[in-house]
């Protein structure tokens, strides 16, 4: 891509909640030295959102919307990189993946909606590696920790076990805050989907079903309660495991499995050792915090004390099929779903147009995108730490 564009960094979505996260984050860190700008549909809520976050009075905006093709597209074709937390992305993102992949612009985004993810490889996969784009899904809580964390625990597996481990076990041990309510609006958007489109539940429910065409083992069961021996904690299904697995063996096919193509992972959520763990494994099996009255609305979210106060801490456990384990954490300083999600996606863009200019255009997860880079700029910017267990 030609570094003749207005902008290094476009964030897309920057008057809602988390772009406007987002976009506080770019500021704090002066840019870190690229050029970026805020977009959304209102010049005025732009304005005001530019004040809001503290960033500097001439940091440009940009009016962009997508029931608006042709701003959209001048927009994508503004910028090196879209950084984009305009969801569902099923029913606002299609345009500007559409746009980018034609314009070999790069692009980042939240998304946690495997059907859409289906779609957009599907139909613009051709074009983005034709014209050099970038097209990397899933940059926020849903799926980094557990993508990145996978390939952490792997690349450690390979140079102290000798190889990598061709069974991962993820267990969330502790999740403090909220899950934003651009999830549970994707949540609804896929219901309605496949009400619309029966054919997308075999998306959802195939753990291989972004891996164009390559089908690898019968799963471990992630759908139930049980005592797991390896922690000895009951485990309860996690919410964000439909997607995070199908991300998980995207990334392990897009690099050529380096994993193994017998590879198995699930992802659960400890609840704790006993009876108490038994009964709130029990409860959060049939407890669903992105429905009900309780579910988040989009462009709301906690206080920044709420969000500074959060926390995540997910272990995985690997094993070689000759028996040797490995054992390593990622855990993040602020709530999941708003604070740390908002770095996580900024530092993504960062990473891809400051780091990856060998990265081929393509659709991709995060792993194979910027794997080890992104790890760093995490651990070095972001508050995330990744390390081996004992």
């Amino acid at each position: 891509m030609s570094d003749n564009r207005d902008y290094d960094i476009v964030v897309y979505g920057a008057t809602g909640f988390t772009g406007k996260l987002v976009a506080e984050y770019m500021a704090a860190k002066g840019g870190h030295g690229l050029r970026w700008a805020m977009a959304g549909r209102s010049a005025e809520k732009l304005e005001a959102a530019r004040d809001e976050v503290g960033a500097p009075a001439d940091t440009p905006l940009v009016v962009a919307d997508a029931s608006n093709p042709d701003s959209i597209r001048a927009m994508v074709a503004s910028t090196r990189c879209v950084c984009t937390t305009v969801g569902p992305y099923q029913l606002y993102g299609t345009i500007v993946v559409e746009a980018c992949a034609e314009l070999g612009t790069d692009y980042v985004d939240l998304t946690g909606e495997p059907g859409w993810m289906f779609e957009t490889i599907r139909d613009y996969s051709d074009a983005a590696k034709a014209s050099g784009a970038r097209i990397v899904h899933s940059c926020g809580f849903d799926s980094i920790p557990f993508d990145l964390g996978v390939l952490h625990l792997q690349d450690i597996a390979k140079a102290s076990l000798g190889s990598a481990c061709n069974r991962v076990k993820s267990r969330v041990r502790s999740m403090n805050g909220e899950f934003s309510g651009g999830t549970a609006a994707s949540l609804n958007a896929t219901e309605d989907a496949v009400s619309k489109d029966p054919a997308l539940l075999n998306v959802l429910i195939d753990p291989f079903s972004l891996t164009e065409g390559f089908t690898g083992p019968t799963q471990p069961v992630d759908n139930k309660v049980y005592e797991d021996e390896d922690l000895g904690q009951w485990v309860t299904p996690f919410i964000m495991a439909i997607i995070n697995s199908k991300n998980i063996h995207r990334s392990n096919a897009l690099m050529g499995h380096p994993y193994g193509e017998n590879f198995q992972y699930d992802e659960m959520m400890a609840t704790g050792p006993g009876e108490d763990g038994k009964k709130a494994a029990d409860f959060m099996a049939t407890f669903n915090p992105l429905r009900g009255d309780h579910a988040p609305a989009p462009g709301t979210g906690p206080s920044r004390e709420v969000r500074e106060n959060g926390d995540y801490d997910v272990l995985f456990i690997g094993r070689t099929a000759d028996g040797g384990e490995i054992r390593t954490s990622v855990k993040g300083d602020m709530d999941p779903g708003y604070g740390s999600t908002s770095k996580m996606l900024a530092e993504s863009a960062v990473c891809l147009v400051s780091e990856c200019s060998e990265l081929p255009g393509g659709i991709y997860t995060p792993a194979p995108a910027m794997g080890q880079k992104l790890i760093a700029r995490l651990v070095d910017h972001a508050g995330l730490s990744f390390e081996q267990e004992s």
